[in-house]
């Protein structure tokens, strides 16, 4: 049987298991690891400026292609950046492989340099976490942490690798070894006929489609299901893009901050909700008791923690979405055929149309909705967005349209400020044959702007628009309207760069990138093509007016509209 390194082993196993890219900072702790990945050559690797900024990449390539992100760091402060990258890949379902060096096994427990235990750590906001105390237990770990990764409800799994486990030696055939299978969870018969009989009862029904839709690659299925019943559809912010924004059917987004006047009107009026692959957190239903009145639920989804979690629902079945949606569609096949619309549902598209935001202000300084209204008029569907936590985002997801899955990520379930450059530069390498663009505001550029060079090192072209108004927007209005006071939360300063403090261009610039400032909301489209045709990373500072206000609440029946 042929001997070889451990790392050589599980650098084998990354390649066989699809592995293409890992993002990532070589340290003492995890040499051995970069050696073999050297040695192999297959794998390409792209060195980050900070690990948050590594984990976040591997995030964005996962959900740009539905793979598994893989990125490494060193022992002790290393491992421990990746903390809030697998939070937040936790929370939103994404599978990501963090790869961590850690002090030779002797002196584990002793508190010595960079030593930390990140596996238990690690261990609420992940699937499971290994430290790996034999040599010869690293290809079946590797093996099994990618089924895990991909089983079920996906998500992030992190391995702790001790330095001389990293440099033994082991017996292991890379023919042998393939890889660990496993079977989807599909809907009991009967739960699949109840479903069925619930939603020919109801006379409103709505279809309410989650992230989880689109991570189990069942979009297609979940339309096709909509258009035979000729139900409504309505998304959670995570659900953005799972139909196409220009679908009859679709009415838009449920939230308090994320959502559109159609989309809670719609949801509203309903009598029964079939939700699959969502969590009904708290920015999607905000008041509980007004969401679920006078309306029943069928709630789908692979994870049995989330039924019953946040509400009660009629009939709850646990099942891969794909699965469960082709099962749902059979049998509905079997009863009646094809629906013909409702009165309500033929209303979407004008309840829609009429209810949209105002969008075309021809205000300077500019007024964040036109800069959407642009940049609906101006990118195509293929272009991929990202885009992060603030008024930004929730701007975004209320008039942003999108017609292709996965085409508008975003990071949903923890809000990591700085999450989107990187991510915006893992989607890229994930997907070159894409416009990337990344929406972000002026304060959360600040966070991971450090991966900038990143892009410019490997030549990975990406358009930066940042909504600079000077604030940290999204708290400014909370401080106004619920505490009546505004503390520490503007971050223009006089003296530089015309009084507003960071010189988004100039920092480009000193990166390697090129940017430009665009204060007239009639050259925005100028600048757009301008960035498009620059071949490298763009950066557009476009100033905003300050204290423009966003609309949300505390209630879908209840939103606070600011024009």
């Amino acid at each position: 049987m042929p001997k070889m390194t451990a790392m050589d082993a599980a650098i084998s196993i990354l390649f066989d298991e699809g592995v293409r890219h890992i993002f990532g900072i070589p340290g003492a702790g995890i040499l051995p690891f970069y050696k073999s990945m050297k040695n192999h050559g297959k794998i390409k690797h792209l060195i980050a400026r900070h690990e948050e900024g590594a984990i976040h990449m591997a995030d964005g390539y996962a959900r740009a292609i539905n793979t598994v992100g893989v990125c490494a760091a060193t022992s002790g402060p290393g491992a421990s950046n990746f903390v809030t990258g697998l939070y937040t890949a936790q929370v939103d379902s994404i599978p990501i492989l963090a790869i961590t060096g850690q002090n030779v096994r002797a002196q584990l427990g002793r508190e010595a340099f960079q030593a930390v235990d990140i596996a238990e750590i690690c261990k609420p906001i992940t699937k499971k976490t290994y430290c790996i105390k034999e040599p010869a237990m690293v290809p079946w770990v590797f093996r099994e942490a990618f089924r895990i990764m991909r089983e079920g409800r996906p998500g992030p799994v992190l391995i702790d690798l001790p330095l001389d486990v990293q440099k033994g030696e082991i017996v292991y055939d890379p023919e042998a070894d393939c890889s660990l299978s496993f079977q989807a969870q599909g809907p009991s018969p009967a739960a699949v006929r109840k479903a069925i009989d619930l939603v020919l009862a109801a006379k409103q029904p709505v279809m309410l489609l989650g992230g989880g839709v689109i991570i189990a690659e069942a979009c297609d299925l979940f339309v096709q299901l909509a258009e035979y019943l000729q139900t409504p559809v309505v998304t959670t912010y995570m659900g953005k893009s799972g139909i196409p924004y220009s679908h009859p059917l679709a009415a838009g987004h449920v939230g308090i901050q994320c959502n559109t006047r159609a989309g809670n009107k719609t949801f509203l009026e309903s009598d029964l909700v079939l939700a699959v692959g969502v969590r009904f957190n708290d920015r999607h239903t905000g008041d509980v008791a007004t969401y679920t009145a006078n309306r029943k639920f069928i709630h789908i989804d692979i994870d049995p923690g989330q039924l019953g979690k946040n509400i009660m629902p009629e009939l709850g079945i646990v099942s891969d979405a794909k699965k469960a949606l082709s099962s749902l569609l059979e049998e509905v096949k079997k009863r009646r055929p094809a629906a013909k619309p409702s009165p309500w549902a033929a209303a979407i598209p004008e309840v829609k149309a009429s209810l949209r935001r105002k969008m075309d202000y021809d205000n300077i300084p500019i007024k964040a909705p036109r800069v959407y209204k642009e940049i609906n008029a101006f990118f195509g569907p293929q272009t991929i967005f990202v885009t992060c936590i603030g008024l930004n985002q929730i701007w975004s997801g209320q008039m942003q349209e999108i017609e292709i899955p996965r085409h508008y990520l975003d990071c949903g379930g923890a809000g990591p400020l700085g999450w989107d450059m990187p991510a915006a530069i893992g989607a890229k390498v994930a997907r070159p044959d894409k416009q990337v663009v990344q929406v972000v505001g002026d304060f959360g550029f600040q966070f991971c702007m450090e991966e900038l060079p990143v892009a410019v090192m490997y030549n990975v072209p990406f358009i930066i628009l940042v909504l600079n108004n000077g604030y940290l927007g999204l708290i400014r209005q909370a401080e106004k309207y619920v505490y009546e006071m505004e503390c520490e939360v503007e971050i223009w300063y006089d003296g530089v760069n015309e009084g507003r403090g960071f010189d988004f261009v100039k920092f480009a610039e000193a990166c390697g990138a090129k940017g430009e400032r665009v204060t007239d909301p009639g050259q925005l489209q100028a600048a757009f093509k301008r960035a498009q045709d620059a071949g490298g990373p763009y950066v557009i500072d476009i100033v905003l007016e300050q204290s423009t206000d966003c609309s949300m609440g505390v209630s879908i029946a209840s939103i606070r509209e600011f024009e």
